[in-house]
């Protein structure tokens, strides 16, 4: 039988989330699945979710496979990705080359949990980007994942980011995440998308981040009314989710949410790319 002191640490690990939650160093744990070298410049596929920790929920594991097989995309971005200390069988099976920054341990369900990219190629850079301050309660941080990825135009490289940002902070922390943000990708020349959930719950918060992507020189995709209606949001708050893009042409009729998708509280959004060499 378990003595008192591991009956203690269980309780302590399992409800305090000081000890619960570890914080991690930037990394990434990554798995190459494809043998492809190439993005094709005229058709960049995008996915972007938050998936809210249920990628070990059979229903998700359904509507990605799903997703998957239907839209075929190039770049796939998950927000609030769990990772489980062992095997994970499914992933087996995403024949693509992926990469995950956690932001922390659950040590209760042994589990990491942080940003998932995945791409049909490898990354010939990435970088992680962890917030100096942390989110209440949990005190836990957000992170974001920087890749680079080579076109089929030659010489020619794709920026992506996959961006959770901090919530339940003041506006200034806010403020300093997107600043951070806005710097590492201020010197990229090329096609650039960035992408994820931006906890653009307030006005306040949507006015910052159209500074921030203005600055940038970056464009939103635009979904149709009644598409930009399904995207989570608070009450009347403005959406959470975006995907903007820089240097590159949208296809106006590859926007789209998926709304029957419920294995999350937020839908998956969809968008493609084209690039074109006017140099």
């Amino acid at each position: 039988m378990p003595n008192i002191q591991e009956h203690v640490n269980t309780l302590v690990t399992k409800f305090v989330p000081g000890y619960r939650f570890i914080r991690l160093q930037e990394l990434t744990i990554d798995k190459n699945n494809s043998l492809q070298t190439k993005i094709n410049s005229k058709s960049i596929k995008v996915l972007s979710w938050n998936i809210a920790k249920q990628n070990y929920n059979k229903s998700w594991i359904k509507d990605f496979s799903k997703i998957i097989e239907t839209y075929q995309p190039n770049l796939i971005f998950l927000q609030e990705f769990s990772l489980r200390l062992e095997a994970d069988e499914y992933l087996e099976s995403l024949k693509m080359n992926w990469n995950f920054a956690p932001n922390f341990v659950d040590i209760h369900h042994q589990t990491y949990s942080g940003i998932f990219t995945a791409a049909t190629i490898s990354p010939l850079t990435k970088k992680v980007i962890t917030t100096k301050h942390y989110e209440p309660i949990v005190r836990t941080p957000k992170i974001s994942l920087i890749t680079e990825y080579l076109l089929s135009e030659q010489s020619t490289t794709l920026l992506t980011i996959n961006s959770h940002l901090i919530n339940f902070v003041d506006l200034n922390k806010f403020k300093i995440q997107l600043n951070e943000l806005e710097l590492a990708l201020s010197t990229h020349r090329g096609p650039l998308i960035f992408s994820g959930d931006f906890n653009t719950w307030s006005q306040k918060r949507a006015v910052i981040l159209n500074q921030v992507i203005t600055k940038l020189g970056l464009t939103p995709v635009i979904f149709a009314p009644d598409e930009k209606e399904k995207i989570k949001r608070f009450l009347l708050s403005p959406p959470l989710d975006h995907i903007f893009y820089g240097n590159l042409s949208a296809k106006k009729a590859s926007a789209k949410v998926l709304d029957k998708i419920c294995s999350s509280d937020h839908k998956p959004l969809l968008a493609e790319f084209t690039y074109i060499n006017t140099q």
